[in-house]
């Protein structure tokens, strides 16, 4: 299991409730980034918790129900494709972090948030932290329950746009993908703004 060492610190320090905060989909040419925001209490059991990208989707499913059973809160939200196309995918990532705080039903003291330079616009104590998700529990905690919601979320486009194949490589740009951008052009749900698509548009 990763360490708490993040928030025990915290804890040391008198933050009682703290919020760990990760994003997943910045990268792909097609869908929404989704993040989540997720407070651990302060002792809990998480067996094979680690960072979404190292597990397997099985760990996942089973981390994401054991997430949910131990949390004192947890704030899921999504940005979609023409959102991300407005106002690029940096600002998409800060707003829908700040957006799942915002869903959480009990305010968090202290926000630890994947990536060194990470800031959201909310009037809470917070620090970004470079590789969080595999360096703080609470942020490896987000980052799976964002991993399998999106997940699910390409799946459900995958059945709107099967000729895509959503389903396996959940709109990140792998050669299967580029080949059916190059044979379909675009769908609904591509981002316009990546380079590898705007050039098939």
């Amino acid at each position: 299991m990763l360490s708490a060492a993040y928030e025990r610190k915290l804890i040391s320090q008198g933050f009682k409730l703290i919020a760990g905060v990760d994003e997943v989909g910045r990268g792909p040419l097609a869908g929404p980034i989704v993040a989540a925001a997720v407070i651990l209490p302060h002792k809990f059991s998480l067996p094979g918790l680690n960072d979404s990208k190292k597990l397997t989707a099985k760990a996942r499913e089973r981390l994401f129900k054991e997430i949910h059973k131990v949390a004192i809160g947890i704030g899921i939200a999504s940005v979609g494709h023409k959102m991300i196309d407005k106002i690029n995918i940096g600002q998409a990532n800060l707003l829908v972090m700040k957006l799942a705080v915002e869903k959480l039903l009990v305010l968090p003291e202290y926000l630890l948030l994947d990536g060194g330079r990470s800031r959201v616009a909310l009037r809470i104590a917070q620090i970004g932290i470079s590789g969080g998700d595999r360096k703080c529990a609470s942020i490896a905690a987000a980052s799976i329950i964002a991993k399998v919601i999106r997940d699910a979320m390409m799946m459900e486009y995958h059945e709107k746009y099967p000729r895509y194949g959503f389903a396996r490589h959940k709109g990140y740009g792998t050669a299967e993908h580029l080949k059916r951008l190059e044979q379909y052009g675009p769908c609904a749900i591509h981002r316009r703004s990546f380079a590898p698509v705007s050039s098939f548009l």
